[in-house]
């Protein structure tokens, strides 16, 4: 346990109606009944556990600093697993930063960003993880993202990730009994099993690190509406938003830059983006956002190639369709009005961005390009744990491969210990100092 007391306040910065300062460590009781006058006092004297007390926030000669709620979380059923103090006050920005400077006054020093869950995690309540899920659940931007820092702070990771572990440490501990006893162990028999083994954990670990999934999760689907001027990118763009967004005229080349904006698709957030429309110009304005839509097709998860049924598809239509690839989605927009889809479009999706005709097919087309990324709980959504995951798994290939062209077992060992290793960074039983206090800083101050 760390001996001195921290303090910060908790609520985002800005005017609300309630703010929160909170404290942690030994001083947390002195504290409240300093800085804390209760309206109806403590029973006995005593201050209740977890129980919330209505009164005053007072100065040092008792006089009245805010009307406010109190409540003492006595460790080790707390946050942090020390004495916990919550102090909820007005939420303007007055309000608490008297009710911090008070405290201060009181002996608790001012809480470093991420200070009161890095107590969590060196006490023991939680590992590192947990402790990253904590920040995780704070920037979620979609459904999915909430859902997969949840079940990593319910110890879904953690359980995955340890259960690899303890099944390598048993791999190790077969070979080094074999290596201490050639007697009595079938040393060629121990390599087949350790090396089949090393193998399946490696695999199970590349099954649950997927770069792509796992940026979709955090990140959402970028959707880049790409084609011809005037073919109907603006009208779709709204018809898939629901609102009207986009600027639509009949004068092609209104759009200039990239227009963004957001929608969420059974929990998944989809990022639109409506470019300018591809063509030569001499335009210099327009030509920067030709460019600009360039750029944003090549970036994109998924880029909708909208054609226009009523004019049907000319060479310039040709030219952008070969630059296709298995991200691009075409679409036949203006069905209501235009000819039938060429054979030659395949599979091409006839919409009408003016009726709604075909929207709920394109939807169903572009969840199907951005996948359902997240839905398995032990996928691993931190690019910090995919990187170690991933050199973990290499370095059980590696070490498969020499056992499997004959190598002395204790050849394998150092690969098989870096996996250990690397998987030990993952959860923090195995984490430096360093890389401690660096995912710490992430933190914001008064979590």
């Amino acid at each position: 346990m760390v001996n001195d007391t921290i303090a910060a306040i908790a609520t985002a910065p800005g005017e609300g109606g309630v703010a929160i300062l909170r404290v942690s460590g030994e001083l947390s009781e002195a504290i409240m009944r300093s800085a804390f006058r209760p309206a109806r006092g403590y029973k006995k004297g005593k201050i209740e556990s977890h129980r919330m007390y209505y009164g005053h926030l007072v100065d040092a000669d008792g006089g009245k600093l805010d009307e406010v709620m109190a409540v003492l979380m006595r460790g080790p059923k707390s946050y942090t697993l020390e004495d916990v103090l919550e102090i909820s006050c007005h939420g303007g920005r007055a309000a608490i930063r008297r009710a911090l400077r008070r405290v201060l006054e009181l002996g608790a020093r001012g809480a470093e960003p991420g200070e009161f869950t890095r107590r969590a995690f060196e006490n023991g309540r939680i590992d590192l993880t947990q402790a990253e899920a904590v920040m995780s659940l704070i920037s979620a931007g979609s459904d999915a993202a909430y859902r997969a820092g949840m079940r990593q702070l319910e110890g879904g990771v953690s359980a995955f990730v340890k259960e690899c572990r303890t099944l390598l440490l048993a791999v190790m501990a077969r070979i080094e009994a074999a290596n201490d006893f050639p007697e009595e162990i079938d040393e060629p028999a121990e390599a087949r099993e350790a090396a089949s083994e090393a193998r399946k954990i490696a695999e199970r670990l590349r099954g649950r690190a997927d770069a792509k999934a796992a940026k979709i999760v955090r990140e959402g689907v970028s959707v880049v509406l790409a084609g011809k001027p005037n073919v109907g990118k603006s009208s779709l763009m709204n018809a898939l938003l629901g609102s009207e967004r986009a600027i639509v005229t009949e004068i092609a080349g209104t759009t200039r830059d990239v227009l963004t904006e957001s929608m969420t698709l059974n929990g998944i957030r989809y990022t639109l983006s409506d470019t300018a429309g591809r063509r030569e110009t001499g335009d210099l304005v327009e030509a920067i956002g030709v460019k600009r839509a360039e750029d944003a097709a090549k970036s994109a998860d998924v880029v909708l190639m909208v054609l226009d049924a009523e004019r049907g598809p000319d060479e310039e239509d040709e030219r952008l369709l070969r630059e296709r690839d298995e991200r691009y989605i075409v679409v036949w927009n203006k069905s209501d009005v235009g000819e039938a889809k060429p054979e030659s479009l395949g599979e091409a999706i006839e919409v009408s961005a003016k009726t709604g005709e075909g929207m709920d097919a394109l939807i169903r087309a572009i969840e199907a390009k951005g996948g359902s990324a997240g839905e398995d709980g032990g996928l691993l959504t931190e690019e910090r744990h995919i990187a170690l995951a991933l050199r973990a798994a290499d370095s059980l290939t590696m070490a498969a491969d020499a056992l499997d062209m004959g190598q002395p077992l204790d050849m394998a060992s150092a690969d098989l210990w870096d996996a250990i290793r690397y998987l030990g960074e993952i959860t923090g039983e195995d984490a430096t100092e360093t890389l401690i206090t660096e995912i710490f800083a992430n933190f914001c101050v008064g979590k």
